[in-house]
C-alpha cells in the first residue's frame, strides 16, 4: 500500500527543516498532516491538597515529559512553596534536562539523565537510592513508567499535577489518509472516542512506545507500523522503512536487568544485544554518509559562527584600546590648557584691580579741588595780618634811631 498522507498525532514542528519527517515530506513527496490528539490541563492546587503531598519533604525529583516540569512548577507556584537548593532532578532524556533551565540554574550536580531510554535514567538511580523521589505525572493510575519503577523496587510517590483530556477529531475525514501515527495511549482512546469503527477502516496504524501498542490491542486495532525498533529508533525512520519496503524488525522495549549495572535496554525477544538490520547495506552505507556529510557541515556552520563572534570580539577590543590611547595622549594637552587657562585667570583679577584703583584716583583729584577754595578763603587772612608787620617795624626803626641819637651824645 502506497502512503501519500499521514495524520500525525503531535503538534506541528516550529522548522520542518530540522525535524526529523523532512525526508519523508521532500524525498517521498509525503503529504504531512500535524494535530495533537489530547490536551494537557492542569490539576488546581486545592485538589493536590487532598493528596497530603509535601514537596518540601523530598530530596529528588524524577521528570519524563516537559508536561511534567511546567506542571511541577506551576503547581509549587500555586502553593507558595520553594523548591530545595539542595534537591536532585532525574530526566529520562537530556532534552528534557535542558529544559530545566527555564526555571532552576543548571548544575551538573543536581541534574542527571538517561541517554535514550528510561531504562538509562534508572541505572543512574540506582547510584542514589537512598533519596526520596518525587513523580509528576498524569493522573492515569498505570503507565509503563511506573511499572518500570515498581518493577526496580524504587521507593517513589506519585504525584499526579495534571491530567490528558482527548480532543474532538471529526472534523478530520480519515478516509482521506493512508496513515495515522500515534505516540500515546490518550492519543488512542482520544482516536477510539472521535471514530468507533476504526478498527473496521482501511487505514495503517503506526504507534510509538510499548503503552501505545498495548492500547491498540486493548481496543482491538491492528497494529501496521511499530516503533522503536533496532533499525528505526523514532517514528519518521518507522515510517520511512515502511514506505522503502524494508522488512519491520522487533521492538525494543525497557526491561529490567538484574547486574552490577542496574537496568539496560534488552530486546523483547531476547536479552541480549545484536546490530540493528538494514534490508539494504548500499542503502544504509548512503544513509550513514548523509549523516555525516550532515554533521560535518553543522560543524563547519558551528566553527564559522565561532569564528565570527571571535572577529567582532577582536575589533571591539581594538577600538577599545584605540579610544583609551587617544585618551591618554589627550590628557597631558588637557593639564596644560587648564593651568594656562587658571595663570590667565590669576591675571585678570590684578588688571581689574588697577582698573578699580584708577577711578579711586579720579575720585581724589575733586578732594583736591574743593581744598583750592579754602587757600583763597586764607589768602586775605594774611592781608589783614600785613598792618601789624608794619607797626612792629616802625617800632624796631624807632628803637635804632634812639640809640644812635644816645650815641651820638656820647
Amino acid at each position: 500500500m502506497k502512503i501519500k498522507k499521514i495524520l500525525i498525532s503531535q503538534p506541528a514542528p516550529a522548522d520542518l527543516e530540522k525535524s526529523p519527517y523532512r525526508n519523508l515530506a521532500k524525498k517521498h513527496n509525503v503529504d504531512l498532516t500535524f494535530f495533537k490528539f489530547f490536551e494537557i490541563v492542569g490539576i488546581p492546587a486545592s485538589e493536590f491538597r487532598k493528596n497530603r503531598i509535601h514537596i518540601s519533604d523530598y530530596t529528588a525529583i524524577i521528570f519524563n515529559s516537559k508536561n511534567s516540569i511546567d506542571h511541577f512548577f506551576r503547581m509549587m507556584k500555586e502553593l507558595r512553596e520553594t523548591v530545595n537548593e539542595d534537591m536532585k532532578y532525574f530526566c529520562s532524556t537530556e532534552a528534557i534536562a535542558l529544559y530545566l533551565q527555564n526555571y532552576i540554574q543548571y548544575r551538573k550536580r543536581k541534574v542527571f539523565f538517561g541517554a535514550q531510554y528510561f531504562s538509562d535514567l534508572l541505572e543512574i538511580m540506582g547510584k542514589h537510592r537512598d533519596e526520596k523521589f518525587l513523580f509528576p505525572c498524569s493522573d492515569e493510575k498505570q503507565t509503563e513508567y511506573t511499572k518500570a519503577l515498581d518493577k526496580a523496587k524504587f521507593k517513589y510517590t506519585k504525584a499526579p499535577m495534571y491530567t490528558s483530556a482527548p480532543k474532538d477529531l471529526t472534523k478530520f475525514k480519515l478516509d482521506e489518509f493512508d496513515a495515522i501515527a500515534l505516540f500515546s495511549p490518550i492519543g488512542v482512546r482520544s482516536l477510539v472516542k472521535s471514530f468507533p469503527d476504526i478498527k473496521d477502516r482501511k487505514i495503517l496504524i503506526a504507534a510509538f512506545g510499548t503503552s501505545t501498542h498495548a492500547a491498540l490491542k486493548e481496543n482491538g486495532i491492528k497494529l501496521s507500523i511499530a516503533a522503536p525498533t533496532q533499525s528505526a529508533p523514532s517514528m519518521a525512520m518507522a515510517l520511512e522503512n515502511y514506505i522503502m519496503g524494508r522488512e519491520q524488525d522487533t521492538v525494543v522495549s525497557a526491561k529490567n536487568d538484574s547486574s552490577k549495572h542496574g537496568m539496560r535496554n534488552t530486546i523483547a525477544t531476547s536479552a541480549k544485544r545484536t546490530r540493528p538490520v538494514i534490508a539494504n547495506k548500499e542503502v544504509y552505507k548512503h544513509r550513514m554518509e548523509e549523516k555525516k556529510a550532515q554533521a560535518a557541515a553543522r560543524r563547519a556552520e558551528r566553527a564559522a559562527e565561532r569564528a565570527k563572534k571571535e572577529a567582532a570580539a577582536a575589533a571591539a577590543a581594538k577600538v577599545e584600546e584605540k579610544a583609551i590611547k587617544t585618551a591618554a595622549k589627550a590628557t597631558p594637552k588637557k593639564a596644560t590648557a587648564t593651568k594656562a587657562k587658571t595663570a590667565t585667570v590669576a591675571k585678570k583679577p590684578a588688571a581689574t584691580t588697577t582698573k578699580a584703583a584708577a577711578p579711586a584716583k579720579k575720585a581724589v583729584t575733586p578732594t583736591k579741588k574743593a581744598a583750592t577754595p579754602a587757600k583763597k578763603a586764607a589768602a586775605p587772612a594774611k592781608k589783614v595780618a600785613t598792618p601789624a608787620k608794619k607797626t612792629a617795624a616802625t617800632k624796631a626803626a624807632a628803637t635804632k634811631t634812639t640809640k644812635k641819637a644816645a650815641a651820638s651824645k656820647k
